[in-house]
């Protein structure tokens, strides 16, 4: 029998639908590609993107040439401009704000052939710092109330250019999905004075069975009430509440966590599509400029990436409910990503 079941983070319900009980084969389809003729983040090509914000040179090259690890740059056709003001302004019952922002792409490697499951951990590290660079830098402007930092891998997860890269998108808005985790994560914390996403990850790792990978510093699972299949969720095992305060030292072992992750769906989905989201505290100068808003963050929020493989599609029964339907039970999908062979991929 099927079985519901409550996100506390999500505030949604998923029906687990048991009886249906796909399996990763089930998932194998052939995926489409996408094919350039000359692709603009390729090393050589650095003259077809805007100018650098940020990159890792190892060998000192100079800007806006060969010679990096990993670039980070002005999106060429950006859906939010940093130049203007916000002019927030009333229409009736609606409200309209000038599209301000920031749209930027991290571009992951300079070979093009290269995903970022390919790359050894210390390259998936030098990406770790771009995020980590980026986010410090944009949220030092006090228009931009949340800065995203997302991965879309294969064209149906969205990446319409198939060189591995990265996306950050600031906006003059708190977006309502983070606002409710923010909002979930305060009220927990005032009933019980205790992290929520804390005690989410004790009762994981206590039951066991949705546990993925687990190296004492961070901890990888599949949530009791995943949305999707295969949905995983990633994150410090120690409470942080913000991605930008983390070392270096840090980052490398997070790196070494998103290869293993990374690498095991590979093996069991055959590289599928998916998305990642860098979940984080919106910007320090919010808490300042307001008092009481998001002002217990260091205590109430727990920094963490969640990781959709794109597998299903989402149809008039999740879009009329705002349930969803997982026909894979997340303890099913972490056994067989713990089981993974990953001997033949390193």
């Amino acid at each position: 029998m099927s079985e519901l079941r409550w996100d506390p983070l999500k505030m949604t319900w998923v029906i687990i639908a048991n009886e249906r009980g796909r399996r990763p084969r089930d998932f194998m389809l052939e995926r489409e590609k996408v094919h350039l003729s000359a692709c603009p983040f390729c090393a050589g090509n650095e003259a077809k993107t805007p100018r650098e914000l940020f990159a890792v040179r190892p060998g000192g090259s100079a800007a806006n040439g060969p010679g990096w690890k990993v670039r980070a740059i002005p999106n060429k056709y950006p859906i939010l401009r940093i130049e203007g003001d916000l002019d927030k302004k009333g229409y009736g019952h609606y409200d309209t704000i000038n599209g301000i922002g920031a749209h930027e792409v991290i571009i992951e490697t300079p070979d093009h052939e290269r995903n970022l499951a390919d790359l050894t951990a210390a390259e998936i590290s030098d990406v770790l710092k771009a995020y980590r660079a980026r986010l410090l830098d944009l949220r030092k402007d006090s228009r931009f109330r949340y800065i995203l930092i997302f991965k879309n891998h294969g064209i149906e997860a969205g990446a319409n250019i198939p060189h591995s890269h990265s996306q950050v998108i600031a906006v003059p808005v708190t977006p309502t999905v983070v606002a409710s985790k923010l909002s979930v994560c305060r009220e927990y914390y005032e009933r019980k004075e205790r992290c929520l996403i804390c005690d989410l990850i004790e009762q994981e790792r206590h039951d066991g069975r949705g546990i993925v990978r687990d190296d004492g510093d961070f901890v990888v699972f599949a949530p009791f009430a995943s949305c999707y299949p295969f949905e995983l969720r990633i994150a410090p095992l120690r409470h942080g509440h913000d991605f930008g305060l983390m070392d270096d030292a840090g980052l490398a072992r997070l790196a070494e966590t998103l290869k293993d992750t990374l690498l095991r769906l590979r093996s069991v989905l055959r590289d599928p599509p998916y998305n990642f989201v860098l979940h984080n505290a919106p910007p320090m100068h919010l808490r300042l400029g307001k008092p009481g808003y998001w002002s217990s963050l260091p205590y109430d929020y727990h920094w963490h990436i969640e990781l959709v493989p794109r597998l299903t599609r989402i149809a008039g029964f999740e879009w009329g409910t705002g349930f969803y339907m997982n026909p894979t039970p997340p303890e099913d999908a972490a056994r067989f990503l713990r089981e993974a062979d990953l001997s033949v991929l390193r």
